[in-house]
Formats: C-alpha cells, structure tokens, sequence
C-alpha cells in the first residue's frame, strides 16, 4: 500500500511522474475534469448563480477508482496544471471524493523534470479558492450567455444555433474583416525598378525613392531617362543589430507554428501538450515571456558550450500585455542539453522553441547596412525641374557577426560569398562619383491590396491584442467556430486583372500582364449563416459583442483570480442588464434572414431575393402573398448571400436541368447540399470543384458518368462478391457487401494484390464477427465488445456494463443470456431520459423524412414541368 497517492490530469504525465518519485508513491490519473455543470439544461441557480455540477456518465468508474486509492493513502496530493482550469479540477477532485482541504496538498509545477516534480513535493500549499472561483466565474458567465442568447437565435433566426461570449466576438472579427474586402477599393501606382551596371558589367539592381502615380508621369520620366547617363551619387555605410524576439507564449507559438510548419492551431496545441507531459518543455498554456533564474542559466551554459562566451547574452523580457500572470514562465525547453527527440512531428515543434529560447539568451546580430544612392549625372540632373524625382536607391546588408542568428543556422558572409545572412544580396564595391549606365529601367503598375483575411494564428494574435480569451480559450474558441458552422477556409478561386508595364531600354515598350489576385487559402471566411447571425446580434445585443466589454469581462476575471472581486457579485451584475436584454430582443426583434433585394427578373417581372432559408442560403423568385408562389434556387459553394449579383441569381433558376438518357437510365444536372451533381438513375455523380454545373453538356455528363463507373468497377471478387474501392472522409477504403474496410499506409491503394484484398476483408470480418454478444436491432441497441471490455451501445450513444449483486464483472457468457429488460434498465440508471430522447428523436426523424418526401416531389414537379 503507498502511503502517497498523487492525482494528475492525464495518463502521459501520470507515467511521467511516476519515474520520479520513489515506491511510497502512486500516481493516478482523473483524465480531466472529474465533474462540470450538466449537459442537460442550464444547470445553474440564477439566484444565487450556484452551479449544479455532475459527474458525468464517462468519469463514474474513474471516481470510483480514485475513491479507493484515497482510502488506502495516508496523503494525497492533488497535482493538476498550475492554470486556473487545474486549479478548478483540483477543488472538483477534493470536493467529490471527500478530501479533507486541510491534510489534503496541492503542488504545482510548470515543467515536469524530476527537480521541479521534487521542489514541488517540498513546497506544498491549499487549493487557491481564488483561482477556482475565477474559473467558476467563466464557465457559469458563459454558460448563461450561451444558454439564453442560442434560444432567441432558434427562434429568430434558425434552429440548432448557439451564441457565445467570446465565440460570437471571435465571428464578428471576421465578418467584419470580411466587409472591409468587399468595401475595399483599389488604387494603383507605378513602382521603378532600374537595372544598372558599371564599366566592368558589374549590375546594380535599384528602386526609385517615390512611387509616380499615373502611367502618363511614368512615362515621362522613362523619356527623361532615355540614352541618359548615370552616376553614384553617394555611398553610405551603416552599421545595424538584430535583437532576438522573447521566448514564446502560446499565442506567439501558434502564429510561429503556423507560418513555419503550416500548423493549425489545434495540431499545435495538441504536439505542445504531449512535449509538456513527456517532460520536454515547460507548461505550454501562458501569456508571459518571464524565464525563470534556472533556464537563463540553462541556456548560458549550452550557448558557452556549442557557440562561445561571445554568443552569450542572458537577459529576460517583459510582457507589454497588463493581464499577463509573470509568475508563470514562457514555454521553453526543459533541458537544453536536449537538442532534439526522436519523433519527428514533435520534433519540429521542439526545434521551434528550443531555438526561440536559445536565441532569446544570445548577443544581438551585428548587420552592415551598404545604401547606394544613384542619379542622373550632373549634366543631365542640370536641365530637370527640382520636383522630378530621378534618385535611385539601392541596398544591400551583410551580416558582420550572428549573435543569435547563429542559433537558427545562419551564418556570416565570408569574402564575397553569398549566404543566408545576407538580407538584401551584396552590391558591388563602388565610390562616390562613379559614372553608371543603365541596362533597364521598368515602370509596373502595383494596385493596392485590401487587409488579408485571417488565418487561425492571426485570429488568435487578434483576439489576444483586443484583451478577448486567454492562453486556455484561444484553441477551443478557434474550435468552436468552425466547428458551429459560422466560418470556413474554403477555397476563394482567384480573380484576374491587366497590368501596364513600361519597359526602357534603346526605347520604350508597353507590356500588358495578367495578374491573379483576391484568392486565398486556408484562411477564414464567414458563412452566409455566420454572418446573418452575426448582423442580428450586433444589432441586438450590442454591449455583449462589443470589443471593449468582453475584454473586461477578461479582466474582471482576472480580478476575481487576485481575490479582488467576489465572483458571486460579478455575475450578479452582469444578469442584471444581460437577462432585461434577452427578453426585450425575444418579444420586439425582427426575424433574421439576412435578405438582400437584388433586383427584379426582366422575364417574370417578380422580385428576387437572396436570404437564409431553412435549409440554408437560396434565392426566392417572387413575393410569399402572391397568388402565383414564389420559387426558389439554392446557392453554390462559392456563392453567399452579401455578394451575388442578379445575373449570378438568376443563372440558378437554370438547375436542375435534364440532359439525354445514358444506357437507357435519365440524367439530370442540379445542385444540392453537398454541391453540384449530375444524377444518373439513381446515382449521384459529384462534379468536380469550381466547374460551373451549367457548363455540363450531354458530352461532359457522359465522361463524368464513365468516370465514375470505372471508379465503382470491382478491383476483385471475394467469395463470388466484388470488391470496390474508394476514397471517403476517413481515406481510402475497399466495399464487400455492406462493409467499407479502411486501407492502412502499410498497403499500396492504387497497386492492392489480390492477398491484399483477401487479408484485409477477413481482419475486417473476424472483427465483426467478435463485436456482437447480444443484439437487438429493431430497439438499435447492442452489447458489443470494446477496445476496453463490453459496452452496450444505443444508437450513437456507448453505456458500461455495471458489475452484478455479488460485484464481479459479468463474463461473456453470461451477457449473451442477457435479456433487453435488463440492458434497458443498465441505460436507465446511467441516463434517465435515454429512452424520452430516443422516442423524440424518433419522432423528429418521421417529421423530418416526411418534409424530404414533400420536398422531392415538389422538386421533380418542377423538373417535369420543365422538361415540358
């Protein structure tokens, strides 16, 4: 029996820890939070604000399992992350397993190494209440602002919304940034480039001082310049540093992984969690660039070692931001001596910050900055009007010593070899006086560009400079979004435009070039539906959406965390203007759809409309009290509401279209949830992206067709069965029967041998065979075998198998005599409104299959009346 038991959050550090900490100690884990408010209703007393927590179905056998350990302890220490969130769990752990707070230890460390696990030991407190109750503060705030507001949505705009405190706010930074796009209108300059070159042909490559603002002025001095000679007018020196950047926080790790491993912010969060509790860097969730006396001292010895005393500069930064806790450390490699790890995609994030922090601890890099200045000569300079600007610049840096560019591997120049220190390219040796001539001057017209859509980094890097969220919230705030439907990163397909080029050399010639621009990638746009959304709530609840007032909200948490506040009067002050708002806005707003008039049909003379509907964005072809009802057209991919003209509009009245009938079944073009189609019989052909559905002829519907026949063909026969293969939204796969079997890397997909084939559908069919103990189809319920033991599964939702009356677990055997009674009582113990749920769901599906029938007939009505 240990006399020690220590309680962390998660198995990976539990087996950290463990190595460190001798046989009087047992290292369990509570895998998170072992309880939270419910995920059935709001959960909350709004009197008194007094949550109601749970331990929810999933963690019952972890409390339990920790309830015996606390027996069998003479201490317990409770080690979760040092963040508010571990301290909140923390208090939960003690709270539910009877923990008496006064022999009961709370230790804390930022790095898990075996001196900071020992020190922590060594140095035990209480559980801060202040912490706990600043984290009671967000999630009960939050709660309520998400429980009261998605409601009115439901019921205002559409079902199955929801609204949050910092999510909505998150939304609103890129709609709005979205409209600056569409409002953005672009001018254009001429940039000058010269190429110029001195007597041994060495070339000087340089820009005019100033942009010229037409292709008129551009062109005038491009006759000014012509057969003209040219001098060096100057030349200067100057000598420059380079200052490191401070170690990370999270916020600048995510926008680092971002723009240098093409991480998202999840992918990043998710690497940095596993090098925190496999003991390779410090806690990865902070907003302070703080290194402690021990990592400073850490790196001066590694930089001493592998670069020299020179390279050695230790110093620590402080955080500009007013809410950052400096008690807490940036993130940063544990050991320095650790230079890299063996896997390679956590390496990568390693190499990140153990070379930030590295560089933070080094001397500045010392950088010669070369400017050339370069000018008509003095005779042809003579005949000018003072206001033309003829002055040529051209720049070059060297670096003279590393400093801390040395830790990312650049290195200074030698000689005259170029390196990757050099920023600007080295220019040649040249003195004041210096006659030149050019080879070629270039005048090319530059359009300015709108601000850039964000990226998940720059979202956070946003949010963070408004005050909103905190190291913990960024990810899941990021998460949420997209997860809520109200932003995407689709593909914005490029536009194309003409640019002017005025080109000297004998004599002046005019190119025209095609230049891409407006597309992006991988960067966040609104979504018809988030941007409705977003309009009714700034329209309706324009304090909670207000920059400056969620940021106070931050910061009267942050108060509450320093016990300055009592958490309890916070949320009372909010209810008390946040609730008078929700009811005024649920009784007197408008319905939200977002609808845009965008003109009338030249054809029908009937108004059109883009606008929200029930099943998403469409257009609507007349008025809903006009005697003729109107008719209606979804919206494209690349379409959205704020944005299609009437042309575009009215093109979609077009689908769904018929063509000639392929190998005696008909063929229809249309467009539906998941994008445009040609439908064949009764198969769905997906036409590809950013091909124009109206653009499909009965020549491209037979390819398309073909395509997909030879894609459906079998690749094998099994059994007298075939097999097929595909790609889907797990990867590839190969079909047999009803079974779609999951192709590992291991296997070549595009060379599958008929071993292969036979090896994977028989895996696949033992599997299945060894998953039913007991089924009952008609109830869609099931005792199946698991990864951990059985389990009873009801449609989607998994229940433990409970111990019997003389608690042992029940063998196979037994739970193949079970009977469904006895399983259904099992489901209610667990989830009382189980079966309320599943009647109501099933009722909900009925209406629903019964609104799809009505739909699908409507449609082919409309089909025929058209093919007519």
């Amino acid at each position: 029996m240990s006399k020690n038991l220590v309680i962390v959050e998660s198995p990976a550090k539990a087996k950290t820890i463990e190595k460190y900490l001798g046989k009087d100690f047992q290292v369990k884990s509570s895998f998170g939070h072992i309880r939270d408010l419910p995920k059935k209703g709001m959960g909350i007393d709004l009197t008194t604000f007094s949550p109601d927590y749970e331990v929810s179905a999933d963690k019952k056998k972890v409390v339990a399992e920790l309830k015996e350990a606390v027996k069998k302890a003479q201490t317990v220490w409770l080690a979760s992350d040092e963040d508010r969130e571990g301290e909140a769990i923390a208090w939960h752990l003690a709270n539910e397993l009877k923990l008496d707070l006064d022999s009961t230890r709370r230790i804390v460390f930022h790095e898990i190494t075996k001196n900071a696990i020992l020190k922590a030991i060594d140095n035990p407190r209480r559980i801060n209440q202040d912490l706990v109750n600043a984290q009671q503060a967000r999630r009960v705030l939050d709660r309520i602002v998400g429980f009261e507001m998605s409601p009115v949505l439901w019921k205002k705009v559409k079902t199955g919304l929801s609204a949050g405190r910092v999510q909505s706010v998150a939304v609103r930074l890129v709609v709005e940034r979205e409209k600056q796009i569409r409002e953005f209108s672009p001018s254009f300059s001429y940039k000058i480039d010269g190429v110029f070159k001195t007597k041994d042909n060495q070339s000087i490559n340089a820009k005019l001082k100033s942009d010229l603002q037409s292709e008129e002025q551009a062109r005038e001095h491009l006759e000014l310049w012509k057969g003209k000679d040219f001098i060096v007018r100057a030349v200067e020196t100057k000598p420059g540093t380079r200052s490191a950047s401070a170690p990370f926080t999270t916020s600048t790790l995510q926008q680092e992984a971002s723009s240098r491993l093409g991480y998202n912010v999840t992918t990043t969060m998710r690497l940095a969690q596993r090098l925190y509790e496999e003991g390779f860097i410090t806690y990865m969730r902070t907003d302070s660039v703080n290194l402690s006396k021990e990592a400073i001292d850490g790196a001066k010895s590694q930089i001493e070692s592998e670069f020299g005393t020179e390279y050695s500069n230790p110093k620590n930064f402080t955080t500009k931001s007013s809410s950052a806790q400096e008690a807490h450390e940036a993130i940063r490699p544990t050991d320095f001596s650790v230079k890299s790890i063996g896997d390679a995609q956590l390496n990568k994030l390693y190499q990140l910050i153990y070379r930030r922090t590295l560089a933070s601890q080094m001397s500045n890099a010392k950088i010669e900055r070369t400017i050339i200045s370069i000018d008509l000569d003095s005779k042809a300079k003579s005949i000018l009007s003072n206001s033309v600007n003829t002055h040529f610049e051209a720049t070059g840096e060297v670096i003279v010593f590393e400093g801390f560019l040395k830790a990312y591997g650049i290195h200074k120049n030698e000689d005259e070899e170029v390196s990757e220190g050099v920023v600007e390219g080295l220019l040649p040796k040249v003195i004041e006086g210096q006659e030149l001539s050019y080879n070629q001057i270039t005048a090319t017209q530059k359009f300015t560009r709108p601000p850039a859509r964000y990226t998940e980094a720059g979202l956070v890097k946003k949010l963070e400079e408004l005050g909103i969220g905190r190291p913990s919230t960024y990810a899941p705030t990021i998460q949420t979004i997209q997860n809520r439907g109200y932003v995407d990163k689709r593909e914005i397909a490029p536009l194309q435009r003409t640019i002017n080029t005025l080109i000297l050399e004998k004599e002046i010639t005019k190119k025209a070039l095609v230049e891409n621009y407006g597309g992006d990638k991988n960067k966040f746009v609104p979504t018809d539906i988030g941007e409705v959304v977003n309009e009714f709530l700034t329209e309706n609840f324009a304090e909670i959406l207000d920059y400056g007032f969620t940021a106070r909200v931050e910061q009267e948490f942050d108060e509450i965390a320093n016990g300055g506040q009592s958490w309890k009067d916070v949320m009372s002050k909010f209810y008390a203007f946040f609730h008078p708002r929700i009811e005024e806005v649920e009784q007197n707003a408008d319905r939200a759809t977002g609808e845009r008039h965008l003109g009338i049909d030249p054809k029908s003379g009937r108004n059109v409309y883009a606008r929200m509907g029930r099943y998403g964005a469409m257009i609507q072809m007349g008025e809903q009290d006009d005697e003729v009802k109107p008719v209606f057209a979804s919206l494209m991919a690349d379409q959205n509401i704020a944005t299609i003209s009437l042309e575009e509009a009215l093109e979609l009245f077009k689908l769904p279209f018929n063509l000639n009938p392929i190998d005696g079944q008909d063929v229809m073009v249309g467009v539906g949830r998941f994008g445009p189609y040609v439908k064949w019989g009764d198969t769905y052909v997906s036409i590809p992206k950013n091909e124009d559905p109206l653009s499909v002829d009965q020549q491209r519907a037979q390819e398309l067709i073909e395509e997909k026949k030879r894609a459906d063909a079998p690749i094998d026969n099994y059994k007298g069965n075939p097999v097929t293969k595909g790609s889907g939204r797990f990867g590839p796969f190969i079909k047999y029967q009803d079974y779609f079997i999951n192709v590992p890397k291991k296997y070549d997909f595009d060379n599958l041998s008929k071993e292969d084939i036979q090896e994977l559908i028989e895996a696949k069919l033992q599997k299945e065979a060894n998953r039913y103990i007991k089924q009952w189809p008609e109830e869609s319920i099931a005792v199946e075998n698991g990864r951990w033991g059985p389990f009873i599964k009801m449609g989607k939702n998994n229940f433990k198998i409970p111990k019997s009356s003389a608690g042992e677990k029940y063998s196979i055997e037994e739970l193949k005599e079970i009977s469904l009674e006895q399983v259904k009582d099992w489901i209610k113990e667990q989830d009382p409104k189980a079966f309320q749920e599943k009647k109501a769901a099933k009722k909900s599906a009925v209406k629903k299959s019964a609104v799809k029938k009505t739909v699908k007939k409507k449609t082919s009505t409309a089909v025929k009346k058209k093919a007519k």
